[in-house]
């Protein structure tokens, strides 16, 4: 209910000046990536399950993560602030 996830496959990438497959992963939540500390352990969790799940090696995947306040999330007519 709390986790929407959008793949999108086949997308031209580079990373780090290579074509080779690649993954990057976006991550926004409100109040669980807003400290270094919190995602240290969501990304070691993250890379455990892409590697495993699309066969590349750490070095291909990147994850961004970005901390959302409540007003910024609308959801059934309204934002999260006020649900």
């Amino acid at each position: 209910q709390r986790v929407n996830v959008t793949v999108r496959s086949g997308l031209p990438m580079v990373l780090s000046g290579s074509a080779e497959p690649c993954a990057q992963l976006l991550v926004s939540s409100i109040g669980v990536v807003g400290s270094a500390e919190q995602n240290q352990r969501h990304s070691a969790r993250f890379f455990d399950l892409l590697t495993a799940k699309l066969g590349l090696g750490p070095e291909r995947i990147v994850i961004r993560f970005y901390p959302l306040e409540p007003w910024q999330i609308g959801k059934n007519g309204t934002v999260m602030t006020f649900l």
